[in-house]
């Protein structure tokens, strides 16, 4: 519940005293100012604040619709380029059946950004009126309205044990072009999420304050202005099918007659609002709602084709780790130096590129791996994964090697985020048929930091050096293996 600003004094106290500390803070440069002036300045600035309160900031249901069916073709197109991919890459790591299906939404996409009618989907909870309300629009509003409308009736939502989930509810509602989401007066948290996560793909609503005639007139308007001033999209009130009223008539010979009267539908303001937004962007509703199924499919694609790539990402990964290893193991050395030639490996960088189709020379890989090491340098990665692994290693038997077994597992485990990184760092750019584009390293700063704090986890330190430890020392004795695991376990 949002909570109302009842302390307008204290309000515009505060927003005074800072107003004058700004003033203060540019004393020097408004001295000639003059007191008409300064005086002019705080009246302003409670008049912009007391407009700001009168006119809350709305969301209009047009902002960011495509502007040209061009910028849909182009989402289309990106689309079909990822598929086209996977299908290249997919080696029978992907079902035929799943491939076809993928590829035939292509088409279906194009034919839907030709659609001249609209889709409209009407959702809530149990018992709002879905059903009703679209009786009386198709009765009284559908004749009136020259586009034609295709009303679509979702299950009703906040249902315990239905068999369908409300994420699968709401999916079904963000297919359609517009929607109208009803509630029975103010919205309960669990709506105003809901309502919340309709919004999030960009997908164009309304809120219907719905059975209004349930509320005497003063609760009506206070419920219709709470849900104004606090919901960022159109909201209006209705009563498709109010309920009956009594009529009374007296008779002249002093008999009298009762019975009950089904008032009209109410549903005037909603018709004049919804006909507007048809009638102006219809088009570009259908473009919006085209566009976010191109988009959806290929985000499905994409994460598919990340799957098939990081499964053969994942073994290069561990032999250039193992490598790291064992050079840094053999013959120890600063772990800078560690860093710069085994832990980032132009050629695991080379090879990684190839997977996902990011294009490096060894050259280009080699200044990737050295600015990789300086960014690990720079976050203190390097000093707190060898801490970590040294304070795992701290209690083992094999003393006689600890200090290059620590060095060895520090180079496999740096190398190993690296890769990592670089993994996580390809899937997040845009599958595109020309992969040019140079390094965002601030990106890769990110990335580094979130995979390293992936892989901070006790159990998985504990289990990497158990790992290490059989692939450095294979022809250690029995005891000495069991001492380790016992130390790290």
């Amino acid at each position: 519940m949002v909570v109302k600003l009842q302390r307008p004094i204290l309000v515009g106290g505060l927003a005074l005293s800072f107003s004058l500390w700004i003033l203060q803070s540019w004393y020097d440069s408004i001295v000639q100012v003059g007191e008409f002036s300064i005086l002019s300045l705080v009246v302003v600035s409670g008049g912009l604040w007391l407009w700001k309160r009168k006119h809350p900031k709305t969301d209009d249901v047009t902002e960011t619709l495509p502007s040209d069916r061009q910028t849909v073709e182009n989402a289309i197109f990106k689309a079909e380029v990822v598929i086209n991919r996977l299908q290249q890459e997919a080696e029978n790591m992907v079902e035929e059946s799943y491939l076809t299906s993928v590829k035939a939404q292509i088409p279906q996409l194009h034919t839907e950004l030709a659609r001249q009618h609209i889709n409209l989907a009407v959702t809530g909870g149990k018992s709002v009126g879905k059903t009703t309300l679209i009786q009386a629009l198709e009765s009284k509003w559908q004749q009136e309205n020259g586009k034609q409308v295709i009303y679509q009736e979702t299950q009703s939502l906040f249902v315990e044990g239905s068999a369908t989930s409300d994420v699968t509810i709401l999916a079904n509602a963000n297919a359609a072009d517009f929607v109208l989401f009803l509630a029975n007066g103010d919205l309960t948290d669990t709506e105003f999420q809901t309502l919340q996560q309709l919004k999030a793909p960009q997908q164009r609503l309304m809120l219907v304050f719905n059975k209004q005639d349930q509320y005497l007139p003063e609760e009506r308007a206070s419920i219709l202005q709470s849900l104004q001033q606090r919901i960022p999209c159109p909201v209006v009130a209705a009563a498709p099918s109010p309920l009956p009223i009594k009529v009374r008539k007296h008779h002249d010979d002093g008999s009298v007659q009762e019975w009950m009267e089904q008032p009209a539908p109410e549903i005037q303001q909603l018709t004049q609002q919804l006909g507007d937004i048809i009638a102006q962007r219809g088009q570009q509703l259908v473009w919006a709602s085209t566009m976010r199924k191109a988009i959806l499919l290929q985000t499905e694609a994409k994460d598919c084709l990340n799957r098939i790539r990081c499964d053969r990402a994942q073994p290069i990964i561990e032999q250039y780790q193992w490598i790291a290893a064992a050079a840094a193991f053999a013959n120890p050395i600063p772990i800078l130096d560690v860093v710069a030639t085994a832990a980032i490996s132009g050629q695991m960088v080379v090879d990684l590129g190839g997977i996902y189709q990011q294009k490096f020379s060894l050259e280009q890989a080699k200044t990737v791996a050295g600015e990789m090491g300086g960014l690990m340098l720079k976050l203190g990665l390097v000093e707190l994964s060898t801490k970590a692994i040294t304070t795992v290693l701290k209690t083992n038997a094999i003393t006689f090697v600890a200090g290059g077994l620590a060095e060895g597992l520090s180079a496999a485990y740096l190398t190993r985020l690296a890769g990592l990184s670089l993994v996580e760092y390809f899937q997040q750019q845009e599958v595109a048929v020309n992969t040019d584009a140079g390094l965002n390293i601030d990106k890769l700063r990110q990335t580094l930091q979130n995979v390293f704090q992936q892989n901070q986890q006790v159990a998985f330190m504990q289990s990497f050096v158990k790992q290490g430890v059989k692939r450095l020392l294979p022809e250690a004795s029995e005891e000495g293996i069991i001492a380790v695991e016992n130390a790290v376990g």
